[in-house]
């Protein structure tokens, strides 16, 4: 049997993302909360988010070219992706990161 290098359609990826913000603004706190909603909605159970505070940490800002705060990076899956902004347009958030959308709950 060969491995054709496709991957099985049952696999589903986890979703490894870094929102980058700057201590504890509204800017950040809102971005938080909407990146925890949307990643909730869309891609539940297959994420993982790290946030990374750049007052606290700056110099992990050169590893992914962060130029402006809040930025989202999507590490995985391949390739990487990058929305800027506090995630409040849901449709722009799932475009850039590449994210099928299912039905968000009324």
């Amino acid at each position: 049997m060969s491995d054709s290098g496709a991957a099985p359609t049952d696999v589903v990826p986890l979703y490894v993302l870094r929102l980058y913000v700057a201590g504890h603004t509204a800017k950040s706190l809102l971005a938080t909360a909407n990146l925890q909603r949307i990643c909730e909605v869309h891609l539940a159970g297959r994420y993982e988010i790290e946030v990374i505070d750049l007052l606290k940490t700056p110099k992990l800002a050169a590893g992914d070219q962060i130029l402006a705060i809040p930025t989202l990076v999507r590490r995985l899956p391949a390739p990487l992706k990058r929305v800027i902004g506090d995630l409040s347009n849901t449709e722009k958030v799932l475009v850039g990161l590449d994210i099928q959308r299912r039905a968000e709950p009324r």
